[in-house]
């Protein structure tokens, strides 16, 4: 009997092939094509294989037909004009899931091939993968005419001359940060910080069903080809307890999985694959698992590090980092390195609306447990001993014995940031700041340029602003002069995506190259907006109020002190202030509601801040209050 396959790869993307891997392999009974919308949602239905095969090159050419008003794609698939086609992509490998709970009739899981492909509206591309594919085409048209005409950028990476260039190579690299848990168990927000502040858990040994599913889960990963490098316990979590049953009982852990790097499209649509083989795993062994950015407040989130790099194979088989300079000791990066490197941070503020778009996201994003809020990157020390820095938005990783592994790697993502528009818009401001340096020829300048201090002008960065630090930004500065330093980071939806107006012309860097268009980031802010209002009314405001509703007077009389009386009086106030309108005065929620319905979005922007404030000062005195009962 043959074995499972799990990857098809782009060359057996032909009828012929096709036929022959389907008809040796009838465990695969359905296909399934893979559309990512601008929410970062991937499509996934159920087409019996048989279909599949009836017409295999049209279905390779046309895909099929469906109604994208469902789909995360606002003002483009509308409910008049709703057509959606869903075309598959040829170029990059396609995966088997398998469903280990339906087996066929010689027992084995029942598979789906689910295929890459791009969301197609009035003929024009309008998916995730599509706005990076345009992405790095733009990029690689502009690169190779900057090289072409600057032979001193040549030289600065090691290339004689342009003619040896055979092709242009991205890289990226993602991870996952998650929380598994028992169904049901409710957090312990204080054993859970203590244990994070004792660092309890941090690359601790696995054990029982955690250490089953985690070891499961990176061998399933091999199987798909995506080179699982590590996984280990994070810093998050308490230890588990064992039930009479001999059972591991309230597990809570946090776990990190990396896996090797790949092609820019390739690397993202990896990371949707692992995302869900993961969750497919730790559920089958009872366990909850999340994906979100902050799933619990006052303990670390999980973050998603991307990490992306470009390179250059010449005609004679070496391949030449862009980012490196051709004397690893000369200079911590090259001419290219440094444009790019600032092209992100220069146009960071519409760059971050793709990077986090939740209120999850901004969950995490606060100073503290390593965030990175501040626009502003680190270089290292010194240019003779690489290091990193964990308190910046980004950083430059080098090895000074590798030339090949300097790359940039971006802290700010989340697990369920849309890691195709994190890319495309990176890439983006990339090659913004590399074409503004491109008559530059000495590294010296573009090293004082991002070296620069608040108040002196630069070149391409703007005068008011440092893009530079080394120390630790949340221990070396105050929040006054990180806000002054580094720019006044958004701290909710609302204020990341407007962005997009008050930086118009950072906004027309990502409309080059026909990469995003002005429908396509319309439809994007329709899309957070909505799901920010709706989080909002329908999520937080009303886990808010059940936290409320939980603070219950607990001293009685006889035993209570003065300091009960007051505590609990000072809780009552607060909850009156969260929830309770009187005739002259209404709740701070009913006031965020109020404004979202009158689409005063300013207003409920910092009323959401004010009360997210308001409740944390309520959980943190209902604790102090809960010490002092018998």
């Amino acid at each position: 009997m043959n074995q499972l396959i799990y990857v098809i790869k782009p060359e057996d993307h032909t009828e012929e092939r096709l036929k022959g891997i389907l008809e040796k392999h009838r465990e695969i009974k359905f296909v399934s094509l893979m559309g990512v919308d601008l929410g970062g949602n991937a499509t996934d239905e159920k087409i019996p294989i048989s279909l599949f095969l009836k017409d295999i090159d049209g279905f390779l050419k046309s895909g099929v037909q469906t109604d994208g008003s469902s789909v995360v794609l606002p003002g483009i698939a509308t409910l008049n004009n709703a057509k959606v086609d869903i075309v598959p992509d040829l170029d990059v490998n396609w995966f088997i899931d398998y469903n280990y709970e339906l087996m066929d009739e010689n027992h084995r899981p029942c598979g789906t091939l689910r295929i890459p492909s791009f969301l197609v509206h009035n003929g024009q591309r309008v998916d995730s993968r599509s706005i990076l594919y345009r992405a790095l085409d733009n990029f690689e048209k502009n690169i190779l005419q900057v090289l072409k005409n600057n032979p001193k950028i040549l030289e600065n990476i090691g290339i004689d001359k342009f003619e040896d260039i055979e092709k242009l190579n991205f890289t990226a690299a993602t991870e996952l940060e998650f929380w598994v848990k028992t169904p049901e168990d409710k957090e312990d927000e204080e054993k859970l910080s203590t244990s994070q502040t004792l660092k309890e858990q941090y690359w601790k040994r696995t054990q029982g069903t955690v250490r089953t599913a985690l070891e499961e889960s990176m061998l399933l990963l091999e199987k798909y080809g995506l080179g699982p490098e590590m996984g280990h316990k994070e810093v998050g979590g308490v230890n588990s307890t064992i039930g009479i049953d001999g059972k591991q009982k309230h597990v809570m852990e946090q776990l990190e999985i990396d896996w090797k790097y790949s092609t820019a499209v390739q690397a993202a649509d990896n990371e949707i694959l692992a995302r869900e083989m993961i969750g497919d795993v730790f559920r089958s062994y009872g366990l909850e698992v999340t994906f979100a950015a902050k799933p619990i407040e006052g303990v670390a989130g999980s973050g998603e590090h991307t990490h992306m790099g470009i390179s250059v194979t010449l005609k004679d088989g070496s391949i030449k980092n862009l980012f490196a300079p051709k004397n690893l000791s000369d200079d911590y990066m090259s001419i290219i390195g440094y444009g790019a490197l600032m092209g992100i941070l220069h146009n960071y503020e519409v760059i971050s609306p793709f990077v986090t778009s939740t209120n999850d996201g901004f969950n995490r994003l606060k100073p503290g447990f390593e965030a990175p809020v501040c626009t502003v990157a680190s270089l290292g020390h010194n240019v003779e001993t690489p290091s990193r820095n964990r308190s910046i938005l980004i950083g430059l990783i080098r090895d000074m014995e590798n030339p090949l592994a300097t790359r940039f790697e971006l802290r700010a993502p989340n697990p369920l940031s849309n890691t195709y528009l994190v890319l495309a818009s990176c890439y983006q401001g990339m090659i913004d700041g590399i074409i503004a340096f491109k008559d530059v020829t000495d590294p010296k300048v573009l090293y004082k340029e991002i070296s620069k201090k608040s108040g002196e002008p630069g070149l391409y960065l703007e005068r008011e602003r440092q893009y530079r630090a080394e120390d630790n930004i949340f221990e070396d500065y105050t929040e006054e002069e990180r806000n002054k330093l580094f720019g006044k980071p958004p701290a909710t939806v609302w204020e990341n995506v407007k962005g997009f107006t008050l930086y118009k012309d950072k906004t027309a860097m990502l409309l080059k190259g026909g990469v995003f268009s002005e429908e396509l980031i319309k439809s994007f802010k329709l899309a957070i907006i909505k799901q920010w209002k709706e989080e909002l009314l329908h999520r937080i405001i009303p886990a808010y109020i059940e936290i409320v509703r939980e603070c219950k007077q607990l001293h009685e009389i006889e035993t209570s002190s003065d300091l009960d009386v007051v505590r609990w009086k000072k809780i009552c106030d607060i909850k009156y202030t969260i929830m309770k309108d009187s005739m002259d005065k209404k709740s701070l929620t009913t006031r965020i509601r109020e404004a979202l319905l009158n689409k005063d979005y300013d207003l409920a922007s910092d009323l959401q801040l004010q009360l997210a404030c308001v409740i944390k000062e309520l959980k943190e005195l209902y604790i102090c209050y809960k010490r002092n009962i018998f």
